[in-house]
C-alpha cells in the first residue's frame, strides 16, 4: 500500500492542515470542507500512518483525533516530540473526557474540540494554530499576499519569469504560449497585483511587501 504523503500548500492556500482520524466519514467530510476554505489537506487514518509519512511542513497543523485503534492522539504526539517534531495540534474526541482534555492540553494542545463541534469553532482553532507558526504579517505584507492570492495558477508563473528579467518571447517559449498571450497576463498581473511599473512588480516581488509611498 502506498504511504500518503504530506503535501505543502500552495502560495495561494491557507496552511497544511494533517487529519488523523480512524472514522472515514468523518475524515472525508471534515477534508472536503477544509479544501473548500483554501486549505491544503492530507488524510491519515491512524497514527502509524501518519508517523510513516515522515514529519509534514514546518507550517502545519495537525488535527488529532484522542481516541484510535493502533495509537491515541496523545501517545502520536509523545512519539512526534521524541523525534523533535513540534506542530500546533488541536485535538478532537467524540467523548467528553475532560482528563484527556486536561491531558491535552498540559502537552500543548490549542485546543481540545469535542464532538460534533461546530464549523466556526474548528476556524478560529485552526486561525490559532498557525498563529503560532506564522510571523505577524505588516499591512504590506498582508496586502502583498492577498494580491498574489487573486492571481490564477499561470499568472503567477509568468509574474515569477517577468521578476526574474525575462522578456515576452522567451516566457511565452518557456510556457510554450504565444507572445500575446504573455502581453494579456502581464497587463491582469499588473492590474491585479496594483503595480503602476515593472520596477514596482519587482521592488513588491523581492520585498514580498506593498509600499505604497515608494
Amino acid at each position: 500500500m502506498t504511504t500518503p504523503s504530506i503535501p505543502t500548500p500552495e502560495p495561494s492556500a491557507l496552511g497544511a492542515v494533517c487529519l488523523v482520524d480512524d472514522h472515514g466519514e468523518f475524515r472525508q467530510s471534515a477534508a472536503w470542507w477544509l479544501e473548500s476554505l483554501g486549505y491544503a489537506v492530507s488524510t491519515f487514518d491512524g497514527a502509524r500512518a501518519f508517523l510513516d509519512a515522515g514529519d509534514p511542513p514546518a507550517d502545519a497543523c495537525l488535527l488529532l483525533d484522542v481516541r484510535m485503534p493502533d495509537m491515541s492522539g496523545l501517545e502520536l504526539l509523545d512519539a512526534l516530540k521524541a523525534r523533535g517534531c513540534e506542530r500546533p495540534v488541536i485535538f478532537m474526541t467524540g467523548h467528553g473526557d475532560v482528563p484527556l482534555a486536561v491531558e491535552a492540553m498540559q502537552k500543548g494542545a490549542v485546543t481540545f474540540l469535542e464532538k460534533p463541534f461546530q464549523e466556526a469553532a474548528l476556524e478560529a482553532a485552526l486561525e490559532r494554530a498557525f498563529a503560532q507558526v506564522r510571523p505577524v504579517q505588516t499591512p504590506g505584507q498582508q496586502a502583498y499576499t492577498r494580491r498574489v492570492a487573486g492571481l490564477t495558477e499561470r499568472e503567477r508563473e509568468v509574474m515569477a519569469l517577468v521578476v526574474a528579467g525575462k522578456v515576452n518571447k522567451v516566457i511565452a517559449y518557456d510556457l510554450g504560449i504565444s507572445p500575446k498571450t504573455i502581453e494579456l497576463h502581464r497587463s491582469r498581473i499588473m492590474t491585479k497585483m496594483e503595480a503602476t511599473s515593472l520596477t514596482r512588480l519587482v521592488r513588491m516581488a523581492v520585498t514580498a511587501t506593498v509600499d505604497d509611498d515608494a
